[in-house]
Parts: structure tokens; sequence; C-alpha cells
């Protein structure tokens, strides 16, 4: 079972290409937009009309009376300076490096006055429209399309997007020239697509998956000897889920288990079961018991779109970030973070969350969409939100994505977001193989090729078979390359689509493959309507994104201080032994590795019979795994000395 069930969860409701960001301070990092004048002494809100929004599928003038929800993202007392220190505190070569602010110092430097706080809602109110919310970070609004017109100095038209029509601004939107300081974007003047179903509860657990036999019990320990050769010879059997022996065994754990850091986790939804779950899972499988405390969920009042978000579908992913970081780093406290739905705004109220109460030193974030779903407007928010941890000593964890290149599913070449933010650090996958006595034995690329047994049970049909899946990765078509990969990611990456230094995704990498996946437990719905726990083997980068986020735990607890943005730090380790560097043919140019696989007809038992796959590791799309940096895997995954490096201060 792959990650079906999660980074793709993330429904981003605004769409358009991302123009390039603009420049940057220190680390090479993008900074805040600046405010472009336009006629009649206003400042263009850059970003806020999105790319599909064109000439040619204008369908002319929304209709005066519907209903507009928007957000007005405040920029805060320095944007500019939010930018250079947030660069500096995380960069070891800084003077600066780790003098971390509180949030009520954060706020008092960055926040937003009570004068920018006024003077926009004085603006947004003489317009017609009301306020519905606000916070530090915005003040909601909603009003129909004549009030936000007039606000925003622009027509809202309708357009033709994909086969459905929408709503957005046909000229670029802006504020008034007095308020440049206090603006920093504005979402929601389009509504592609935003369909909602209001609902104050949770439906029940999700419907059961389990694993069909037989199973290695680490790698290669069971031949699957009775099915035919591929690649010239018998392969292994799955394994039947890695648990956090293996994995800490792997990615040099040593002694440390996180004492005394915090992780948190943010998806949409909250699994009502998950405290049992994550409890019995650990006494089944020889993680330290919780003690009183150690999990803790934080969820909003009530919850939306749980039919357009299939919300219990979000629950195996929570169940997965739990129990994968404290199968990394026992001692940890856990601490969750719903989202109120799936949607931009619901999840970027989760990460605030954590930054204005500081509730955790690393966030892991399994979720995500394609690049070319995210405006400029929404990605201003999110950096903002993730430039402010930076400075408190916050580190974000984004999954890279779960269809390598993205071209079998969207038909485009493209990286995934959030994970394209240069001030994230972007999780790529790999295959593990774990042996006897938690021996490492190598890693390849995620990337998977699924053949099927043929009827007479003599061959694999189409062998190698076809993609299925495999880690994200590639060059963002929207940010240009911050400072730390500069020197590492190569040019011919770098430039893949232009003259210009782009971002490359991912950043580092661990375990994805779900044939080489990890073991979650989690309260599921079975066929015949019972509701009972089980075990079963799964993967994706979100399940990557986790496991680095428990590895950083232990390597804080090894510097005895926050890490925050890890970016600057992980780079300024590449090339040395502290991380395996991944191929897709550790075991030699022309050795192809493959394990095979029985899966439920019905994903939950025999009743309708048991299909039998060969699947390929090493085969993402596009995307190689070569020696050095590469797309599939970033600089590597975490060796032995990874963790003990942190106790000093690392510089190339």
């Amino acid at each position: 079972m792959g990650s079906s069930l999660t980074l793709r969860r993330a429904s981003v409701v605004m769409a358009a290409a991302l123009p390039l960001l603009t420049g940057a301070l220190a680390l090479g990092l993008p900074s805040a937009q600046a405010a472009t004048p336009v006629p009649g002494g206003r400042v263009a809100l850059e970003g806020a009309r999105p790319g599909w929004a064109s000439d040619s599928a204008d369908q002319g003038g929304a209709a005066q009376s519907a209903r507009v929800d928007a957000r007005v993202y405040l920029a805060g007392r320095d944007p500019q300076g939010l930018t250079a220190y947030a660069a500096a505190v995380s960069d070891p070569k800084s003077p600066s490096y780790g003098t971390y602010l509180t949030p009520e110092q954060t706020q008092q430097r960055f926040g937003a006055t009570a004068e920018q706080v006024k003077a926009v809602t004085q603006w947004l109110q003489g317009a017609g429209l009301t306020v519905t919310g606000s916070d530090q970070h915005y003040i909601a609004v909603s009003g129909d399309v004549a009030a936000a017109q007039r606000a925003f100095a622009t027509q809202l038209h309708d357009f033709r997007k994909g086969g459905a029509t929408y709503r957005a601004p046909a000229t670029t939107p802006s504020a008034p020239g007095a308020l440049a300081n206090a603006v920093l974007t504005v979402t929601g003047l389009d509504n592609a697509p935003h369909r909602s179903t209001h609902q104050d509860t949770l439906p029940g657990p999700g419907a059961g998956f389990r694993n069909a036999g037989p199973f290695s019990s680490y790698y290669g320990s069971n031949l699957a000897s009775t099915l035919p050769d591929a690649y010239g010879a018998k392969v292994p059997y799955a394994v039947k889920g890695y648990t956090g022996q293996q994995l800490r065994a792997a990615y040099g754990a040593g002694g440390y288990t996180g004492k005394g850091v915090t992780v948190a986790i943010t998806d949409a939804y909250a699994s009502p079961t998950i405290a049992a779950d994550a409890q019995k899972y650990a006494g089944r499988n020889a993680d330290k018991s919780y003690r009183r405390g150690q999990l803790s969920q934080v969820t909003p009042a009530e919850y939306t779109h749980t039919e357009d978000c299939d919300a219990s579908g979000w629950y195996g992913e929570e169940t997965l970030d739990v129990e994968a970081v404290h199968a990394v780093a026992p001692d940890a406290d856990v601490v969750y973070v719903a989202g109120a739905s799936c949607n931009d705004p619901d999840l970027l109220d989760a990460l605030n969350k954590v930054v204005d109460k500081r509730l955790a030193d690393i966030v892991s974030n399994s979720w995500g969409d394609i690049e070319a779903n995210e405006t400029p407007d929404i990605a201003a928010a999110y950096d903002q939100t993730f430039k402010l941890g930076a400075i408190e000593g916050i580190g974000f964890y984004f999954s890279s994505g779960d269809n390598g290149d993205e071209v079998a599913n969207t038909g485009t070449k493209q990286v995934d977001t959030p994970a394209n933010s240069a001030w994230v650090t972007a999780v790529g996958g790999t295959s593990l193989a774990v042996g006897q006595h938690n021996t490492y034995q190598f890693e390849t690329g995620w990337g998977t090729l699924k053949a099927t047994l043929a009827a007479d049970g003599a061959s694999w049909t189409g062998f190698p078979g076809n993609y299925t899946s495999g880690a994200g990765g590639g060059t963002s078509g929207a940010v240009r390359q911050p400072s730390y990969q500069r020197g590492v990611v190569p040019d011919a990456l770098a430039k893949a689509n232009g003259a210009t230094r782009m971002r490359t995704v991912p950043d580092i990498a661990a375990i994805a493959d779900p044939n080489t996946g990890f073991l979650v437990g989690q309260t599921q719905t079975w066929p015949n309507g019972s509701v009972s726990y089980d075990e079963y083997r799964i993967g994706g980068t979100s399940l990557a994104a986790p496991v680095i986020a428990g590895v950083q735990a232990l390597a804080q607890q090894a510097r005895h201080l926050p890490i925050g943005f890890a970016n600057p730090g992980i780079y300024a380790r590449y090339g040395s032994p502290l991380y395996h560097d991944v191929t897709d043919h550790p075991l030699g140019k022309n050795r192809d590795l493959a394990v095979a696989r029985n899966d439920f007809a019905n994903t939950a038992d025999a009743s309708e019979g048991v299909l039998t796959s060969v699947r390929s590791l090493g085969k993402d799309s596009s995307l190689p795994a070569l020696t050095g940096y590469d797309v599939v895997t970033g600089v590597g995954s975490p060796a032995p000395g990874y963790v003990d490096s942190y106790r000093f201060p690392y510089l190339r």
C-alpha cells in the first residue's frame, strides 16, 4: 500500500502557474514581495491573480451579488528584516546562528502593529466588506463581488478552467498606497475549487486494509523460490513492515532517543483512536510505552469539508506519522495539530498555531499538492509562517511527493508544494534494505515498476511492468535557488527549466517505498462492519517525512539546542560519510533489484483472491538516484555519525 492516503490529501484551493519569486538576502532565500505601484496611488498585490485567469478563458463579469470570502495577510512591522533574520539565525556561518526569539519577541519585532491592523480593517470595511475573523497573521472578510471589487480595485470575472468555470480577478488586485507596508497579499478572490460541506463531527474509522503474505521479516529473509525469476534471479518477498528498532539502526540513532525535544505533526482532521492505537502499537512492536502527556492533540473547534477531503482517509496519515516519529525518537514529545479541513487556509492555521505558541521544535508535514496548483499569494503566506518559525528555532519538514516527476499523474514535469519552498526541508524517498540483526544493507531511490504474475504462473506479464509511484523531485518552476544549494546541486538540475538556477527538490531522504515500508497499527472498519485494530505495511514520502523528523529530534538532543531551519546545516554536511549516498544500483551497475508481493484483491482478506506481483526498486519515472546530489534522495539519507555530528558546530 503506497501513500494514496497521504500526500495528496491536501486540496489546494487556488490554482495557477507560479512566477519567479523575488530576490534574496543572506542565504539567498526568497524575500518578501516588493509592493509595485499602480495607477491611482495604489500598490499591486502580486500573485493574487492566478495564471489560469487568461484573456482567452474569460467568460465575462461575475455576478455582482455572489459571495466572496477572502483573507488579507498582514506584512508585519519589518518583512525584509524578518527574511534577513530568519536566514542569519539558520546559517551555521552566521554570528547570529541559533540566536532564536520567543514567540513574544517575534511578535514584538516582526508582527503587525495595532495601527496596521486598524488601518487595514478600516479600508476593508470602508469598501463594504465584513470582517469575519482575524488573528496576528490575517484579517478574514466576506462580502459580495461588488464590495470585493471596490476594495481591491479589480474586476472579478468568470474563467474557464479545465471543464469548469471559476471566479478570479481579471486584473491584478491592489491595496491603497498608504497600506503598502501593511499588506502582504490577499487570498480567496478566486474560488477554484472550493466546495464546502460543513459538518461538526468526523466520520468513523476508514475502510480496513491488510497485507497478504508470505513476508520477509528482514530484507531477503524469505526468498520467493516458487515464483519466476526477475532480473535473472529469485527475489525476496516484501518485508512485513520495518519497526522502530530496524529504522533506528539503519539511520544511526545510537543511544539518542529524542529526550527533551517536541515534534509536531500537522494533517487535516484527527483520528479518534490515535492514543489507543499508538499505545497498542508500541506495546506490540517493542517501542517504548508512551508516558502520560507524551502524545497530545490540538484540534479546532469544528471541522469542515469532511466529504470533499475524505476525512477518515486522513486518520491513517496521522497514525503513520505519530507511530513513525515515536519509533525513531521514543522519548520525544509528539503534539498533533489538526487542520479543520484539507484546504490551505486551515492547514496554514494549523502551522501558525505551532509557531504562535511554539508548540514544537520540529514539524512533520506529510501533505502537499503539485506546484501548478499553488498561487504566489498562498506561497507568500506559507513562507511568512516558515520564516517566523525559523527565527523561533522551528524546522519544517515536508514530503516531496509520491508521483515522481508528476508526468504520469499530471502530464507535466513538476515538483510538489509546499516542499518547493526554500524555507522548508523537502524529504525524498528511498527503498530500504535492513538485513539480519538490524544491519543496514543498502538503499535505492524509491521508484516502482509493477508486473503481475501470468495466468500460468511461469512468468511476469510485461516485465518489468508499469510505473506506479516514486519519490517526488525535480526542479521548481517557481522558486529561485537558495544559496545553501549552490555548489551542491549540479547546474544540469538547477537550470533544467532555463538559464536561471532554481530550487531543486528534495533536500534529504529516508525510507518511503511501500514495498520496503513501515509497519503501522490502526483501528479500521472491516467489510463485515466490525471495527478493530490491525497492522499493515505502508510507505510513501509521507513515511519519509516523520522518519526524518524523528532523526532530527535525535540530532537536536545531541546538540542540546534547537536545530531550527535545518537546510544550511544539512547541505554543509554534503559529501561526507554522514550520509548514505543513495543510488539506484547500490550492488553494482548491472544489478537491478525487485521484491515479490501478494495483495488481497479486496484489500482485507482472501475471500476474493490474492494478486501476485513483482515490484522493481530504483525506477522513479525520469528521476534517477545517482552518485552525489540527485532529485530522488537529495544529499542522501542519514548514516551513522549524522546524529552525533550535531554535538559540534559543523562548517565545511
